[in-house]
């Protein structure tokens, strides 16, 4: 009985939660996918340069 508990305490406070409106999502959806494209963009670069450096030192 305890998870019949459980889920009904999960539910109620699911019930409080704020969700973000439909603006607010896409903002942060914006965000998140800029964000992770600029961050794949910056690697990509680190990774080309420490690559080309490694190869003048053992070619």
């Amino acid at each position: 009985m305890k998870a019949v508990s459980f889920l009904k305490n999960v539910s109620r406070e699911m019930k409080k939660v704020s969700w973000p409106g439909k603006q607010e999502l896409y903002r942060y959806t914006v965000t998140v996918v800029v964000t992770v494209v600029l961050i794949a963009l910056f690697f990509t670069v680190v990774d080309f340069g420490i690559s080309q450096i490694l190869n003048l030192f053992f070619d």
